[in-house]
């Protein structure tokens, strides 16, 4: 028999698997969490060479599945107040849905493939959680994944309107990286692979409309935070909300493109498989910054995970009606 007021989310990105088991709290944040766990998995690699997950990364993505199916079992959460949701790689892989049921019938767990749209408005119920009040009366929320970016803005802590661009930094790593240090040349085509991309979300506003707040989400961003910080170990109630200003950005993307991977991995605040895929990260946010002429970004630790929790919680709630 489960606990009926826990609930689970698993966000199964193109990079990063997390996993947050957490009960109601009417506290600073709405969940209080009991378990949290992440992995950098890397499913999308190889993807948009091949358009197929490849089977040493859904090696690596099923151990971790069953490493999650064990945690659920452990913390009693039924597989009702589960809810587990797959982005872009997924989505986007011919052979993403029978590795969707691959996975349930080896772990039981169901997974949602979700598209840009639904991904983007649950990455901004998760942000707004945490936000202040004032930084979302006008803002740009940006979702930067392994496969995919996600571009949304917002007023008043709605989606005005939402875009899913095939940019991610797994993909500009694997199409762009080239040397150790990055040259000039690797950085400066993943800057201009971005800024080709942030043309078409300019397309796809209705307006011109520039929101007055950057904020950024998931892992690039917050392990950025984290390095400008120092901070060992990770706490993400201080990143919640940390303002980088432009030339603060600068000199910390300055450093770490001087720096090799090995060096990039030996840093405390930045997990060893991410040492490449900063660098494409870097080159997103150097983008938006230049183009949209912003000169500060606030940086958030909740996004998808958290709105995904969000939204099994109230639709519990509303069948216990």
């Amino acid at each position: 028999m489960g606990n009926a007021t826990r609930f689970a989310a698993i966000d199964i990105g193109s990079n990063t698997f997390r996993l947050m088991i957490a009960e109601a709290s009417d506290k600073a944040t709405p969940w209080c969490i009991i378990h949290y766990t992440h992995n950098i998995i890397r499913l999308g690699e190889g993807l948009h060479h091949s358009g197929r997950l490849c089977q040493p990364a859904m090696t690596r993505a099923l151990a971790a599945f069953h490493a999650y199916a064990e945690l659920l079992a452990y913390y009693q959460v039924d597989a009702g107040h589960t809810f587990a949701v797959a982005t872009a790689a997924m989505r986007e892989a011919d052979n993403g849905i029978a590795f969707r049921d691959q996975v349930q019938a080896k772990t039981s767990i169901n997974i949602q493939i979700i598209d840009g749209e639904k991904e983007a408005d649950m990455s901004l119920a998760g942000c707004c959680a945490v936000l202040k009040e004032a930084t979302q009366i006008d803002m740009l929320l940006f979702d930067i994944g392994g496969a995919s970016t996600e571009f949304i803005r917002a007023e008043d802590a709605i989606s005005k309107d939402a875009i899913s661009r095939k940019m991610g930094v797994v993909r500009l790593v694997e199409t762009y990286l080239q040397s150790d240090p990055p040259s000039a040349a690797d950085y400066l085509a993943m800057c201009a692979s971005a800024d080709a991309h942030l043309a078409e979300v300019e397309t796809f506003w209705t307006d011109q409309h520039r929101p007055h707040a950057l904020v950024g989400t998931a892992g690039t961003l917050t392990t950025l935070a984290a390095i400008a910080l120092d901070m060992f170990p990770y706490d993400a109630d201080v990143i919640n909300n940390y303002s980088m200003s432009r030339s603060e950005f600068e000199t910390l993307r300055d450093r770490l493109l001087t720096m090799t991977q090995a060096e990039r991995e030996s840093l405390r605040s930045l997990e060893a498989e991410r040492a490449d895929l900063i660098v494409a990260g870097l080159a997103i946010i150097d983008a938006i910054m230049q183009r949209w002429d912003y000169e500060s970004m606030i940086v958030v630790d909740a996004g998808l995970l958290e709105g995904a929790w969000l939204k099994l919680k109230a639709n519990a709630l509303a069948a216990d009606c």
